[in-house]
């Protein structure tokens, strides 16, 4: 039996948040354990690809092209309500310009992508960036508008840039459904009693994290120090809930009917796996 997995999961504070106690040995991990990487969602989602970590946050966009190799644990998921990306912008856009826009994106791959291309198929102009350096794009005018995700959700407004729609809301409307943002997902290939244990492992930790939130807090700094403390908290509580604990049938609704509309739409290829971890 394997018993070092390697796991790769973001900086951001709603990932560190729920990590710290399965990787400091905070719970019990009945004798597995997690090397871990940390990388910018775009780039988890390239090692995904790779088939690079055993165990890996991924954007659900990118997931539904590595079901072959991957499947989601039911724990560690960041779906919600009033989370999700924003299309923003310097000067006063409306929806009807967006297909017309230059539009800065945080990946390719990342299920803000996909959303946007879900809503707005015929925006098509759209330039690569990592998540954080996108408001600047917009501000020194190298694109019409951004796609904002994380923590800049809490920032664009006192940079003086707009809003020109909250894709969150446009999910949340369209579908009565969370909006489906990302998960964690295993390799297949790994003996099921390991994909278990891991789930289990995971779902612990988690719980750990809500049962003592402030033990967290050092890790969580360590990968945010260019936060505001009180921004760094409000991430947090917009990304980890009760999904989060456990994706549960309307969590797993969501994502069935995101990965349906993308595939009506020709956004995903069809998938011969299903896609979670029972």
């Amino acid at each position: 039996m394997k018993k070092t997995l390697t796991l790769a999961f973001s900086p951001c504070p709603n990932d560190t948040f729920i990590f710290d106690a399965m990787v400091h040995g905070k719970i019990d991990t009945h004798g597995l354990d997690f090397e871990y990487r940390l990388g910018d969602v775009e780039e988890l989602n390239r090692v995904a690809g790779r088939g690079l970590s055993d165990v890996t946050k991924i954007s659900f966009n990118a997931f539904f092209s590595v079901t072959d190799r991957y499947a989601l644990l039911d724990s560690g998921a960041a779906l919600g309500s009033n989370n999700g990306p924003l299309l923003i912008s310097k000067k006063q856009f409306t929806e009807k310009d967006i297909p017309y826009l230059k539009i800065a994106i945080p990946g390719m791959h990342t299920t803000a992508n996909l959303l946007l291309s879900v809503a707005y198929p015929k925006a098509t102009d759209k330039v690569e960036y990592l998540f954080s350096d996108i408001e600047n794009a917009v501000l020194n005018g190298e694109a019409d508008a951004g796609l904002i995700i994380h923590e800049s959700r809490f920032t664009y407004a006192a940079k003086g840039l707009h809003k020109i729609v909250d894709l969150g809301e446009y999910w949340e409307k369209e579908t009565d459904s969370p909006v489906p943002l990302g998960g964690i997902a295993i390799k297949r290939e790994l003996p099921s009693e390991i994909q278990q244990l891991t789930g289990n492992i995971l779902k612990e930790s988690v719980q750990y994290a809500f049962n003592h939130p402030d033990e967290a807090t050092g890790f969580v700094k360590m990968f945010a120090q260019e936060m505001d403390k009180d921004v760094m908290y409000k991430h947090i509580a917009l990304y980890v809930n009760d999904f989060t604990l456990s994706l549960g049938a309307k969590g797993r609704k969501a994502i069935n009917t995101l990965y349906q509309k993308a595939l009506r739409l020709e956004l995903v290829k069809p998938v011969n796996s299903g896609f979670f971890i029972d």
